[in-house]
């Protein structure tokens, strides 16, 4: 049987993947946290990517045909020291290092990236020209060179788009949330698209760039097509919450509310509805041009609808 090594498989798309896969292959779950699901546990063995040692010996002992490289810090909560940021990396280095100098049989190999490489409203010539917003792009940006710099093996990049589903945490869940509680408001005028992804597409995705024999591209982003418009999409998760259709406020209110969670959130709390950071990412377009990754998985499985219904559905049975 195919063998998968997955790192950060307890993370949201990482439990999601391992859904996709485990009728299939013989998996192991390489994270130092254990998964949420708890149906996964026998998949999982803790680790560190930052500990060489633990985890070259975990590579070499499970003898993988495939990798896929999800294990990251993903918050946006360090502004001072990228450091903070050394699984992202330190932890690609370990991996490149393994495997340009272990006799392994891995076919290929997926490292995940970020789309957050670049700002929301930086428009990128190339995969090589970065724009990152923030310490966290900088770290996934620093990553990304080690690879195309480094790495001696059958390999490619993900960009994960802006990614939710079943599992998902901060900040996504959160605009489900606001959104089942009356909350949320649109900006008055103001309906951007988006290059966004069901992770239930994600994982298909992931599943045919994986063992897609062909000479592939580099780099690749993750995300839904067509792109989805804002106020859509937040109009079906009201529908399956079965709440109000949102409503829109004048851009200049939500600012002024996006000032105080920028306030909140310099005091100490950790998770405001809304900051001038959140405010800049919903009201700007984020639109990638995924041709190449169309031409690779061809029909997503799930379209917007059906992604929101699936979604709504856990969040629903979850707190039961």
């Amino acid at each position: 049987m195919i063998k998968i090594f997955i790192t950060g498989g307890s993370g949201f798309i990482g439990q999601n993947l391992i859904e996709q896969f485990r009728n299939d292959y013989e998996l192991l779950n390489f994270d130092i946290k254990e998964p949420k699901n708890k149906t996964q546990l026998n998949y999982w063995c803790k680790g560190d990517i930052l500990d060489y040692n633990h985890f070259k010996n975990s590579i070499l002992a499970f003898n993988p045909d495939y990798i896929v490289h999800l294990a990251a810090r993903t918050d946006l909560d360090e502004e001072k020291d990228i450091k903070g940021y050394n699984a992202n990396i330190d932890g690609v280095e370990n991996l490149i290092n393994i495997l340009n100098q272990e006799p392994l049989k891995v076919r290929k190999t997926i490292y995940a990236s970020s789309r957050m490489v670049c700002r929301i409203d930086y428009v990128p010539t190339n995969f090589d020209d970065y724009c990152p917003p923030n310490l966290y792009g900088e770290s996934k940006m620093i990553g990304e060179k080690l690879v195309k710099e480094k790495a001696k093996h059958p390999h490619i990049i993900v960009r994960p788009t802006s990614i939710w589903g079943p599992w998902f945490e901060i900040p996504y869940k959160t605009f489900f949330d606001t959104i089942k509680s009356g909350k949320f408001f649109m900006p008055k005028n103001i309906n951007p698209k988006k290059s966004f992804g069901f992770v239930l597409n994600t994982t298909y995705q992931l599943d045919k760039l994986l063992f897609t024999q062909d000479k592939l591209k580099q780099v690749y982003y993750l995300s839904d097509y067509p792109n989805i418009e804002v106020g859509t999409w937040a109009n079906l998760i009201a529908k399956y919450f079965d709440v109000s259709k949102p409503k829109s406020l004048p851009l200049s209110l939500l600012k002024i509310v996006a000032f105080g969670g920028d306030v909140l959130k310099k005091l100490g709390y950790k998770n405001p509805p809304l900051t001038t950071f959140r405010l800049n990412n919903l009201i700007t377009d984020m639109v990638y041009d995924l041709s190449a990754l169309e031409d690779v998985c061809g029909k997503l499985p799930y379209q917007l609808e059906e992604g929101v219904k699936i979604t709504t559905e856990w969040i629903i049975n979850k707190k039961q």
